[in-house]
Parts: structure tokens; C-alpha cells; sequence
């Protein structure tokens, strides 16, 4: 989650526990440890591009880490505000730990994944029920911290705690019709998905990316759940065969190993960029949902060193067409097909295969 969202979930927190006086001062603490954990961003090298990627949302945001990263939080701000703010040193690291803990599982409600069972679990936990930035979230838990502070009155951020638990409810549901949808539409085509997910698109929970698997290929596909649902039907593309998309490569080059640590990483969604013959990109992710268009992807060279790493490529496309071809799919006009989970076909398919 960006960091803004992590620090005012991490001030929330605090201050909905403090006593008046302190509000202000938990909610400070709560803030800068909430967006603590991210510093695990900090761990990279300069010759191996993918080792932020296995570092970042690591150890710092598993669930026993808390009282470790809530502790080293507090030893340093207490010196810094705990101790100028007239507080001891256990209600500093009380504020701190609260702050951290809210980290973690605000991450784990993204699609990125995180390791929250470390080190009894290297799956990464990804429940899909909010984007990675959403302004709808945000800004009225910002504004529950501010009152809060301002008035000194922690019922205010309780509410904002009570809004963020209900978005994330809202948005487990809307997932849910996502998925019916995804189901839906992929039975019309005569499938049986070996596996399907749905994801929020950028910045908002209505309309979300589907994503399923069939034995050879991926579909991508984008659906606006909830009132007026709609289907935006995107491409489908092959998933990545290393004999057939990369026959140069060497097994056990380096190169190679890489493909595995980023396939890992992106969950098995992983497939040849279908406009550079040497890249492997993560479907997950695009600026719109119903496109294979990566945020980033990994780029093998043929004529490089057997010990050598794979390039790491971050790809943007922000321009004002795309926003405002988002926008429209969030505003509901015309799309390729209305559909609803309730029309999920059980018997045959009513649409022959496509590939």
C-alpha cells in the first residue's frame, strides 16, 4: 500500500486507544511506525536487480516481526518526539507497535503479496480486496486521524478504523462478484479455469482485473462488479514454455534462475512479452485491466555471462488517453458484454472456445 495509507492506518490505531492527551502524540508515533516496515526496500543490490523484489515484504511484515519492528521503532523515536511529548518509554513503544502492526495486514489486503507466516511460511498472502493505491480508502481515514488529533478526541479515529474495516468488506464482497464473473465468462468460452483471480484496478474497487489459467494459456479480462455489472473483454496469451519461448537459454545459468525467483514472485503468472521476444512479464499488473501491458518485467540477454542477472525493467504508461479510458470503464459506458454472477452458465458453454 503506498505510504500515506500505511502511516494514517498506523496512526488510527494508537489513538483510538489513547487516553485524550496523547491522541495527538499516538497518532505521530503511529503514523511514522506504520510506514516503518517498508524500509526493507533499503535491501538490494547493485548486482542482482531481483533481490529487492525477495527482500520487500519480507521479514520486515511477517506477524512475529511486530514486536521486534515495533521495538526498534521506539527506540529511535522516543529520544526524537517520545520523551519531548512528556511520555515513558513503554507508552512509546506501545504507540510504535500498534503503528507497525497495522503494516503488514494492510499490505496483505493488496495482490502483491506478503509474507506474513515468515519464517514457518514462505507463501506470500495477497487477499485482493483493495488497490495498492486507493483515494476512497485514504482520505477519509486521513481526515478521522487529523480530527482526532486536532480535537483531541479518539473517537474519531475509531470511526476511521470503522471505515477502513468496512472498505475492505465492501471490496471482499465486490471480489466476490468479480470472481463470479470471471467464472462466468470463462464458462461462455468452454472453459474450466485450473485457477482464477480477481484483482482491483488502479485506485478503486469497481471495476477489477480477472485473471484465469487454463492448461496453456492465461485469459485477462476486466469486469465492473456490483450495480450495472459489465464485462470488458481483454487477450489471452501463452504461458511461458522456456523451450519454446527461449531455446537459447541455459538451464542452469543464472539467467534461468531468475525466471524461477521472478516466477515465484509474480505467482506463476508469468509470460514471453508478446512485443519483446526476450522479456518475461508479470500479467498481474497494468495500468488497464482488460490488457497484457506490464508495470515491469525482467529482460535476459543471449550473449551475457553464465553467472550473469537477468535486467529488472519498470514499464509506466500514464498518459491522459489511458486515465481516460479507466475512467470510462469506471463511469459504465458501452462495454463488449453485460453480465452477472447470476447468469453463470452451469451445463454447457453458450460460446465455443477461444485460444
Amino acid at each position: 500500500m503506498d505510504p500515506l495509507s500505511q502511516g494514517v492506518l498506523g496512526a488510527a490505531l494508537p489513538q483510538s486507544g489513547s487516553a485524550p492527551r496523547y491522541v495527538a502524540s499516538a497518532g505521530l508515533l503511529g503514523f511514522l511506525a506504520g510506514m516503518a516496515a517498508d524500509l526493507d526496500v533499503l535491501i538490494r543490490s547493485s548486482t542482482d536487480p531481483l533481490l529487492f523484489l525477495e527482500y520487500h515484504r519480507h521479514f520486515t511484515h511477517a506477524l512475529v516481526f511486530i514486536p521486534i519492528g515495533g521495538l526498534i521503532c521506539a527506540l529511535v523515536l522516543h529520544a526524537v518526539l517520545g520523551r519531548r511529548r512528556g511520555l515513558t518509554f513503554r507508552q512509546t513503544w506501545l504507540f510504535c507497535t500498534l503503528g507497525y502492526a497495522t503494516h503488514a495486514l494492510l499490505d496483505a489486503c493488496t495482490t502483491y503479496g506478503t509474507l506474513l507466516f515468515w519464517p514457518f511460511s514462505d507463501a506470500r498472502v495477497a487477499w485482493s480486496t483493495v488497490s495498492i493505491i486507493d483515494p476512497v480508502f485514504t482520505l477519509p481515514l486521513l481526515l478521522a486521524v487529523l480530527l482526532a488529533a486536532l480535537r483531541h478526541k479518539p473517537v474519531y479515529a475509531r470511526l476511521g478504523l470503522l471505515w477502513a474495516l468496512s472498505y475492505m468488506a465492501l471490496g471482499l464482497w465486490q471480489r466476490h462478484e468479480a470472481q463470479e464473473m470471471g467464472y462466468a465468462l470463462a464458462a461462455q468460452r468452454g472453459h474450466t479455469p485450473v485457477r482464477l483471480e480477481a484483482k482491483p484496478s488502479f485506485a478503486n474497487i469497481l471495476v477489477w482485473k480477472v485473471v484465469y489459467e487454463t492448461a496453456d494459456r492465461f485469459y485477462v479480462d476486466a469486469v465492473r462488479a456490483g450495480l450495472a455489472p459489465r464485462v470488458y473483454e481483454g487477450t489471452s496469451v501463452p504461458k511461458l514454455d522456456i523451450a519454446r519461448d527461449l531455446p537459447w537459454l541455459d538451464l542452469a545459468s543464472q539467467q534461468a534462475q531468475d525466471i524461477e525467483r521472478f516466477r515465484a514472485f509474480s505467482n506463476g503468472y508469468i509470460t514471453r512479452d508478446p512485443l519483446h521476444a526476450n522479456r518475461v512479464i508479470d500479467i498481474r499488473f497494468s495500468m488497464l485491466p482488460h490488457e497484457v501491458a506490464p508495470l515491469w518485467s525482467i529482460e535476459l540477454d543471449p550473449d551475457v555471462a553464465h553467472d550473469e542477472h537477468v535486467d529488472y525493467l519498470m514499464h509506466r504508461d500514464t498518459s491522459p488517453a489511458r486515465s481516460a479510458q479507466l475512467w470510462s470503464m469506471l463511469s459504465g459506458p458501452e462495454a463488449r458484454r453485460d453480465i452477472s454472477p447470476a447468469q453463470r452458465p452451469r451445463g454447457q458453454p453458450s460460446a465455443p472456445c477461444r485460444s
